[in-house]
Order: structure tokens, then sequence, then C-alpha cells
């Protein structure tokens, strides 16, 4: 009797341990009383009622992705192509969740595929390339809206791979390929463009400054010519002013050694034989120097 009571006990005691449920960070417990909703448990320490109680779910409640294979799609343009995307989600209502939706990560592919193909359709094959931002803003606001009722939210759509067909594959590297090319060529002709502008602004700067220093040279050469014509006259007028000082001084010593008229007018004479000079055929003579040259001859007469 007594190891019956003991059992009991201790079975009693794992019922009541059984009962204690704590329900961690980030996640939640959706509780059911005999089949039926009873409530959401959120994170901290819970007890149930032994055999009526039971977790229908356990929720988490961090953001999750999605990661689905690659869907195929056509294009307004009719081409076939591959697309795979992501989706990030987060659960903000887990009864909804629970309740909602049989299997909701098949309901939010089905739902993705879907809406892929219906926004495809209206866009053309280069459309469809550069349009990545938009494709996922559109995604993402019409699986947000459908999938609100399950209590889910989508955070975020990302288009992971855009596959198109291998014969667009090929056309498509052989434009980029073309295009490579162009701008090969274009970046090769403005770089010889901008050689030449180069050499041709080097060459006008070597005339310029050569042009420069001819005409510093040419300055140079007249300031030099100038100085030299200048010394030349001063030495000129030098000579002129020394010439005329000893004239003057012969003049002052003549008039000191008291000369009288008739040397002076030998003077004169001899002055005029200077002026003439050889090269004069007729000299003419004042009164007053012909009568000193009579008076000249009638005294060399006498002598004789």
């Amino acid at each position: 009797m007594e190891y019956i009571i003991i059992a009991i006990v201790v079975l009693l005691l794992l019922i009541l341990i059984s009962c204690i449920k704590i329900v961690p960070q980030a996640q939640a417990y959706v509780m059911e009383r005999l089949g039926a909703y009873q409530g959401t448990w959120s994170v901290g320490f819970h007890f149930k009622v032994p055999f009526l109680d039971k977790v229908a779910r356990k929720v988490n409640l961090k953001e999750q992705v999605a990661d689905f294979p690659p869907q195929p799609v056509i294009t307004k343009d009719n081409v076939t192509m591959r697309i795979d995307t992501v989706v990030f989600y987060q659960i903000t209502d887990p009864k909804l969740f629970t309740y909602g939706v049989e299997r909701p990560m098949m309901a939010i592919e089905n739902l993705t595929a879907t809406t892929l193909r219906n926004i495809i359709g209206d866009l053309e094959l280069d459309q469809t390339l550069t349009s990545r931002e938009t494709i996922n803003t559109k995604m993402r606001a019409a699986l947000d809206i459908a999938t609100d009722p399950w209590g889910i939210k989508v955070n975020r759509v990302e288009l992971k791979n855009i596959i198109p067909p291998a014969e667009i594959q090929n056309a498509m590297e052989k434009q980029m390929k073309a295009e490579r090319e162009r701008r090969e060529a274009v970046t090769r002709a403005e770089g010889e463009k901008k050689a030449n502008i180069l050499v041709a602004e080097g060459e006008k700067e070597s005339a310029i400054l050569r042009a420069e220093a001819e005409k510093q040279s040419a300055i140079l050469r007249a300031e030099a010519q100038k100085e030299r014509m200048i010394r030349e006259a001063e030495g000129q007028a030098e000579a002129i002013l020394k010439v005329q000082q000893a004239n003057a001084d012969g003049i002052r010593m003549i008039k000191e050694a008291g000369a009288d008229e008739a040397v002076l007018k030998m003077k004169s004479l001899e002055a005029f034989e200077k002026v003439a000079d050889g090269q004069a055929t007729t000299i003419l003579l004042p009164s007053e120097l012909q009568g000193i040259a009579s008076m000249a001859t009638a005294f060399k007469e006498v002598t004789k």
C-alpha cells in the first residue's frame, strides 16, 4: 500500500511538472483547451491545466527568410525566363498564423510565384532586367496585403536571380562586348585628342617663349646700340669741347702775349689756308688781308 501511495505521489509530481511551461524569448505558444483556442502564451512562466490544455503550436516570432526555387515566367515580349525570389517575413499574430491557412509557407511560395508572373507579364525583357527595385516593391506590397489575414507581415522581397534563355544570354554578351569595344574606341579617341591638344599647347607656349626671347634680345641689342651711340656722342661732344677750349686758350695766350694787328691778320691767313686745304679753287680774301699780302711780297723783294 505504501508503494502504491508513493507511486501515485510521484506520478502526480510528474504530471504537475509537465504542466509547467516556460516560453522563451521571441516565441509564442498557441494553447487549446478541449480542442478550442484558449489563448496565446507570451514569454515567461505558465501553467496549464492537466489533461485539458495542450500546446497547439510553438510560433517563432523572429524575422525569417524563405528562399524559393526559380519560377518560369513569360515577359510581355514572349521571352521565357526563370526567376528565383527571397522573401523576408515575420509572424505578427500567432493565432492567425495557426488557424488562418494550412501550410503557410507553401501558400506564400505559390502566392509569390503567381504575383511574380503577373508583374513580369506587364514588362518587356529589358525592363525586367533593369527594374528589379520596382518589381521588388510591387511584390512586397502585394504579398503583404495577401498574407495579412494569415498573421504574417512581408518585410522585403528580393529577386535573387534572373536567368534568361541561352540565346538571349549570348545576344546580351555580344551586345555588351560591342558596347565595351565602343567605349574603348571612344576612350582611345579622347586620349589621342587630349594628347594632340597638349602637344599643340606645348608648341604654342614654345613659340610664345621664343618670340618673347627674341623680343628681349632685340630690346637688349637696341639698348646696347643706344648706349654706344650715347657714348660716341658724348665722346664727340667732349672732343669738340676740348678743341674749342684749346682754341680759346690759344687766343687768350696770343692776347696775353700782346700780338699786334699784323699778327692777328697773319693768323687769319693761316685760317684761310686751312679752310682751302688744297681743295678750293677760288678764295675771296678781305681787302685788309690783300694789303698785308702786298707788304709781304715787297718785304721779300727787299730781303733778296
